[in-house]
C-alpha cells in the first residue's frame, strides 16, 4: 500500500502550505530532500516513480536512505495535519485533552492530568460523546489509585450509566453497518433480506420508547438512521420521504444540526433528495438539492468535497426526466473535477450512469464507450455480483443496437457461464429470461414474428411485478423489448 503518495496526493492546497510552513520551522533549505521527495509526490500523483526520485535524491545505490526518507516524511506529514487540526472539532480536542493527560500521569504530575481530564469529561458530557467518556472515566478510575485528589465512588456509577447509553447506541451501529454495507454493495439492485432489517427494527421500536430518546440528541440521530435504512432497504419510499420531511423539520426546529453532527444534515438532505425522485416529485427534489447545496458550504465547506458527488448525482437524477442532454453534461462535468477523480468508486457509478444515459438518448457508440471504461475501473470488481451481472447484459442490448452480432454471440456464452450459478436463482429470472430473449433473437431473422420469441417476451412483460421489476433495471427491459417487437429485422442485418 503507499501510504505515503495516497496521503501526500489526498492534502488540499492548506494542507500542503501548513505542511511547508510546519516543515520549514527549524530548517528552510532549500535543497532539503524530505521537501523534494514531498513536492515531487504531490506533482506526479497518482503516479510515482520510484527509481526516478531515488537517482535523483541518492543516484543508482540501494533505496534504503529512499525508504527512510519516506517514512520520515510521513510522520512529518501526520503531525502537521495533527497541529492543524488540533481544534477543528470538539471530538479531536476531547482526544488530544486524553493524551495530554496521559502524558502528565506518565510524568507523575496527577493535578495536570485531572485538569485535563476533567476539562474533557465536561465537553464530552456536553456533547454526548459516549465513547470519549467511557475512556475518560476509565482514565480517572485508574488515576484514583494514583492520588487522593479522585473519589472514584463518583466515577464508577457515572461509568456504568454511560455504558448503558453506549452499549444502546453499539447495538444498534453493529446491525446498522450490516445493513449499510449490503445496500451499498448492491445498489438495491439484489434479492431482499430482511433478517436483518426486523433485529434492527426491534431494536429501535425498544429504545425509541426509553425516556433516553428524548432527552438524547445521538440517541434520535441514531434511530433516525435506523427508520430511514430500514424504508431504504424496503424502498418504501412514500414512508420515507414523509418521515424525513417530519423528522429534518422537526430537527431543525429544535437547533440538532452544529458542526459535530453536520454529517447527519447532509446526509438527511441526500435521503430526502432521492426519496422525493422516487415518488416523482422532480421539481421537489431539485428544490433540497439546492438546499445541499447551500449546507454544503456550512461550517466552512467541512464537508463539502464529500458530498460534491452526492449533489452531482442529485442534479443528474432529476434532470435525466426532463433534460437528457443535460444531465449527460452534469455526469461529464463531475467525472473531470478532481475531487471526484481522487475515488474511484465514484468514477464507476459515473460511467455506469453516462452509459445508461447515453443509451436512453439512442447514442448507442458512447453508450458502449462508457460501459467499456467502467468495466476497466479497478472499482468495478467490488460491485455486487447481481449489478455486474445488469451490466453484462446492458452491454449486450449496446452491442445489439450497434449490429456487433458476432461478438454479441461470443458475449451470450461467457455471461452464460459467469453468472450461472446467480442465473439459477429464482430473484434473477428475469436477467435469465432476458439473456434467452437476446440468444434468440440473435438466430431468428424477423424475430418480431416469430411465435416463440413473443412467447418469451410476453413471459416477461406479463410476469408479475414486471413493471415494478423494471425500476431495477439497469436499462428497462420492457421498454427495449417492446421496441424491439415493433420492427422485423435485426438492425444492420449480417
Amino acid at each position: 500500500m503507499n501510504i505515503v503518495q495516497d496521503i501526500i496526493g489526498s492534502l488540499t492546497k492548506e494542507e500542503q502550505r501548513h505542511f511547508k510552513l510546519f516543515a520549514n520551522r527549524t530548517n528552510a533549505s532549500g535543497s532539503r530532500k524530505d521537501l523534494l521527495l514531498f513536492d515531487y509526490i504531490r506533482n506526479s500523483f497518482p503516479d510515482y516513480d520510484e527509481s526516478s526520485i531515488q537517482e535523483k535524491l541518492y543516484g543508482k545505490g540501494d533505496k534504503n536512505s529512499l525508504y527512510r526518507l519516506k517514512n520520515r516524511l510521513l510522520s512529518d506529514v501526520q503531525r502537521s495535519l495533527t497541529l492543524q487540526y488540533f481544534e477543528d472539532s470538539d471530538y479531536t480536542l476531547i482526544l488530544n485533552h486524553i493524551a495530554l493527560a496521559r502524558l502528565f500521569q506518565a510524568r507523575s504530575q496527577s493535578k495536570i492530568a485531572v485538569h485535563f481530564l476533567t476539562r474533557a469529561e465536561k465537553r464530552a458530557a456536553q456533547l454526548e460523546y459516549f465513547d470519549l467518556l467511557d475512556l475518560i472515566y476509565n482514565e480517572l478510575i485508574q488515576l484514583s489509585q494514583e492520588t487522593l485528589e479522585i473519589n472514584p465512588q463518583i466515577y464508577i456509577p457515572r461509568r456504568k450509566q454511560n455504558r448503558i447509553k453506549l452499549n444502546r447506541i453499539q447495538e444498534i451501529d453493529d446491525i446498522l453497518a450490516h445493513v449499510v454495507y449490503h445496500i451499498r454493495t448492491s445498489q438495491n439492485m439484489s434479492g431482499q433480506n430482511y433478517r436483518q432489517l426486523d433485529e434492527l427494527r426491534k431494536k429501535v421500536d425498544v429504545l425509541s420508547r426509553t425516556a433516553d430518546f428524548k432527552s438524547s440528541t445521538p440517541l434520535r440521530f441514531k434511530i433516525y438512521q435506523s427508520v430511514s435504512r430500514i424504508l431504504l432497504r424496503k424502498q418504501d419510499f412514500v414512508a420515507l420521504e414523509k418521515y424525513l420531511l417530519h423528522t429534518f423539520s422537526d430537527f431543525e426546529q429544535k437547533n440538532l444540526f452544529n458542526k459535530s453532527n453536520h454529517e447527519v444534515k447532509l446526509q438527511m438532505l441526500t435521503y430526502l433528495i432521492n426519496s422525493l425522485f422516487k415518488n416523482d416529485k422532480f421539481a421537489r427534489s431539485l428544490e433540497y438539492t439546492g438546499r445541499l447545496k447551500e449546507a454544503m458550504k456550512e461550517h466552512k465547506g467541512l464537508l463539502e468535497e464529500k458530498y460534491l458527488f452526492y449533489y452531482y448525482n442529485s442534479l443528474m437524477i432529476n434532470y435525466a426526466h426532463s433534460d437528457l442532454r443535460k444531465a449527460i453534461d452534469i455526469l461529464i462535468e463531475a467525472r473531470d473535477n478532481p475531487v471526484i477523480k481522487k475515488h474511484p468508486s465514484y468514477i464507476v457509478f459515473i460511467y455506469l450512469n453516462l452509459a445508461t444515459l447515453n443509451f436512453d438518448n439512442k447514442e448507442f457508440k458512447q453508450a458502449l464507450q462508457n460501459l467499456v471504461k467502467l468495466c476497466m475501473e479497478p472499482g468495478f470488481k467490488n460491485l455486487n455480483v447481481g449489478l455486474r451481472l445488469k451490466v453484462n447484459i446492458a452491454e449486450l442490448m449496446m452491442r445489439y443496437e450497434l449490429g456487433d452480432f458476432d461478438f454479441t454471440e461470443h458475449k451470450l456464452e461467457q455471461v452464460k457461464k459467469e453468472f450461472q450459478p446467480l442465473l439459477n436463482k429464482a430473484e434473477y429470472s428475469r436477467e435469465l429470461k432476458m439473456i434467452d430473449i437476446i440468444s434468440r433473437m440473435m438466430t431468428i431473422p424477423g424475430f418480431s414474428k416469430d411465435k416463440q420469441v413473443q412467447q418469451m417476451v410476453q413471459k416477461l412483460l406479463k410476469a408479475k411485478n414486471s413493471e415494478e421489476e423494471a425500476k431495477n433495471d439497469l436499462l428497462n427491459y420492457n421498454r427495449w423489448l417492446r421496441s424491439k417487437m415493433t420492427i422485423s429485422e435485426r438492425p444492420g442485418g449480417k
